[in-house]
């Protein structure tokens, strides 16, 4: 008996360095070598001093910055509790919160016409830094107005701030909020 547990024992201890401790140090190592930006959490600083990560929205709420779309994580935006809400198409939580937030960002944006999807719809992970060209532009007017600032002028800014697809065919365009607002405070 002991003579067969001695080699799946072995193994078992091998296979943990193998694939818990030497592997995981090398690919750190390598991401650390070859993307230290992306591997450190690609921090934003201002001033010195980090205030966010592109890769994680934050809830902007004051009418002067462009707004995220909603965040079902936890109390918004909290990467802790990541994740969507799982509400499916016929759930009436899901009907009544989506006419709700519609009425809301009409309310705020004074907007009229067909609303960005995604300017009342959570990501998958709650945790989305990025919202679509049209998300932003529609948001334009209430954000030229609490700085008084011309529409045009801050459209322009939007337009300079939108990210193509990646490798020009994954994804869909969009706009970083954080990034965004950055711009807007360095006007």
């Amino acid at each position: 008996m002991l003579s067969e547990l001695k080699p799946a024992i072995l193994a078992t201890i091998v296979f943990t360095i193998l694939t818990g401790l030497l592997y995981p140090l090398a690919i750190t190592g390598a991401a650390q070598a070859l993307f230290h930006r992306q591997a450190a959490g690609s921090l934003v600083e201002s001033n010195g001093k980090v205030i966010g990560s592109e890769l994680i929205g934050q809830n902007f709420t004051k009418p002067e910055y462009f707004h995220p779309r909603p965040s079902a994580a936890g109390n918004g935006y909290d990467a802790a509790n990541s994740g969507g809400t799982n509400l499916g198409p016929t759930n009436s939580a899901l009907s009544d919160r989506l006419t709700k937030d519609a009425a809301k960002f009409r309310d705020e944006n004074h907007a009229t016409g067909p609303i960005p999807s995604d300017a009342i719809t959570t990501s998958a992970s709650g945790l989305d830094p990025d919202i679509s060209p049209a998300n932003a532009y529609a948001q334009v007017a209430r954000v030229a107005a609490a700085r008084g600032m011309s529409p045009g002028s801050v459209r322009a800014l939007v337009t300079s701030r939108i990210q193509g697809r990646d490798l020009g065919f994954l994804g869909e365009p969009r706009v970083n909020v954080l990034k965004l607002n950055l711009a807007l405070d360095g006007k």
